[in-house]
């Protein structure tokens, strides 16, 4: 199965978000398998954002006036699209980063649960509700939700769908408009979903791709929008996290991580072992709630890094458009670095590689083994820093108590792993970690994959959370109106006010008794 034809680039090329696309310069998109040019895309600025924007604030105002059910319903229709178009969605998925095929499915799995789960709980998350108000049956007190206005969504490449549309979805529901600035390594993965979006209904100017340089198109968006979601690294979402609070709007981040496993006595060695291949190397650990660290109980330490390594080296490397490979290429010649510099530091400083460690340019020029390491120590820089590669280390610990411990003893909080003899065991482990999420008996797809629960980070591994109902409200500001009915505030005529606050004033305790309070 080939890469995606020019055609289909240049049926997409159109729907960027730029004036006058002919006459900008661009940027060449690569096969990353294999290097090549596969097409180019034109460079957007900040005039191109600015025109978006105001062309969004028009839409937006209709688009808020629609029923929920009604903007939902062009959700339904765009799941079904994607499962339509599937396999071109995963060949360009493959295409823009290199990544296996089983990869790519993940996005189109995580499209299609988004879609479904706001399409279909959005409009009784977004009900107004009714909540106790200052004087029984007097005041009526509702909470309602109005949409931000419009939304900028600036989106990572290692997963250049789910988390550019995935984040979109839920904004554009609750009656947002969407600036989108995707990777400019990966941006025709957002171009092929807009298409599929405005096929499905959703009017133009209510959701703009604008591709371009981070520091110019994603500076422009953060000075035009309402609300920011952003994926990609801590020290990036530092800095915008300053130039959302200079003007006072909020801002959603999932960041970095330095996710850890946990891995008990009592545990199944051979099949923890097996599943921790997905947990480490999906996407070439270019995840970021991908396992980089793994604490096992001494006792069982030395029989686990062997079923571990023999489960690393047998795993199938390469390029492939089919399933035929578990692990694909890293997307850039900066990640190969990172990766080189990380296991070349931790071999010089006396770690050892049980598994994997050089790179393969025989596959392509990208590629990387899957790598073990045991022996790390503090003083190596894969220890605490996110490789964000396909590199693993594994730590022998005393107990259960120290492994929590070490697991927590990180400034990241995304994700961890759990593996115990029993899943009530692994489930009192999850309750210690300081991790937005937790898995247990698993790496990390049954927490990402339960859009109604949500998911996010603590610490420096974010602000804010995506998926479940945090993951659609952050979009909108609430809203309370209460109607005070019958009775004024206002002393009765005749009644001076020093009486009528002295009445009152015994009123303050019967606060306490009153239903809701």
């Amino acid at each position: 199965m080939p890469a995606p034809t020019p055609a289909v680039f240049d049926r997409l090329r159109p729907l960027v978000a730029i004036t006058d696309i002919s006459a900008r310069p661009t940027r060449v998109v690569e096969e990353v398998f294999t290097g090549r040019e596969l097409t180019t895309i034109p460079i957007g600025d900040a005039d191109d954002v600015a025109a978006a924007f105001e062309r969004a604030r028009v839409a937006q105002r209709a688009w808020a006036q629609r029923p929920v059910k009604e903007r939902a319903a062009i959700f339904e229709r765009y799941r079904e699209l994607v499962l339509t178009h599937r396999d071109e969605l995963m060949d360009m998925a493959q295409a823009e980063t290199g990544k296996s095929r089983a990869a790519a499915q993940e996005e189109i799995v995580g499209l299609v649960l988004d879609a479904r789960y706001y399409a279909k709980h959005a409009a009784g998350l977004l009900e107004p509700r009714q909540v106790p108000g200052l004087l029984p049956a007097l005041t009526k007190v509702t909470v309602q939700y109005q949409p931000k206005g419009v939304v900028g969504v600036i989106a990572p490449w290692n997963y250049p769908m789910v988390l550019s549309i995935g984040d979109s979805i839920p904004a554009l529901i609750a009656g947002n408009a969407v600036v989108l600035k995707p990777d400019s390594q990966t941006p025709y993965c957002s171009l092929a979903n807009a298409e599929l979006l405005y096929q499905a209904g959703l009017p133009r100017d209510v959701f703009a791709v604008v591709p371009g340089p981070g520091s110019v198109v994603g500076t422009a968006i953060v000075n035009n929008c309402d609300y920011l979601m952003f994926t990609g690294s801590t020290a990036t979402g530092r800095k915008l996290a300053e130039q959302c609070g200079r003007r006072l709007i909020g801002f959603s981040a999932e960041l970095g991580g330095k996710n850890a496993m946990i891995v008990t006595a009592g545990a199944d060695l051979e099949k923890v072992a097996k599943a921790a291949t997905r947990a480490c190397f999906s996407n070439a650990g270019q995840l970021c709630i991908s396992i980089e660290r793994i604490y096992v109980e001494r006792s069982v330490a030395a029989e686990f890094t062997a079923a571990f390594a023999a489960a690393v080296e047998a795993m199938t490397v390469g390029p492939a458009y089919d399933f035929s490979r578990e692990m694909g290429s890293l997307i850039s010649d900066d990640q190969v670095k990172t990766m080189t510099d990380h296991v070349d530091d931790a071999k010089l400083k006396g770690a050892t590689v049980v598994a994997g460690g050089n790179p393969r340019p025989d596959l392509g020029p990208r590629f990387f083994e899957p790598t073990v390491l045991t022996g790390v120590s503090e003083e190596m820089v894969c220890c605490r820093d996110e490789t964000f590669g396909p590199l693993v280390s594994i730590y022998p610990v005393a107990d259960v108590d120290e492994a929590v411990a070490r697991a927590n003893d990180t400034e990241y909080g995304l994700n961890a792993s759990v593996w115990a003899g029993s899943q009530a065991e692994g489930e009192q482990i999850a309750a210690r970690l300081r991790t937005g999420t937790v898995n247990v008996d698993e790496g990390y797809a049954p927490a990402f994959g339960s859009t109604a629960a949500p998911m996010g980070g603590m610490g420096a591994s974010g602000v804010g959370r995506r998926h479940g109902a945090e993951g659609l409200l952050k979009y909108t500001e609430p809203q309370t109106v209460a109607t005070q009915r019958v009775l004024s505030l206002d002393a009765p005529f005749g009644i001076p006010e020093s009486w009528w606050q002295n009445a009152l004033t015994p009123l303050i305790d019967v606060t306490r008794f009153l239903p809701g309070r």
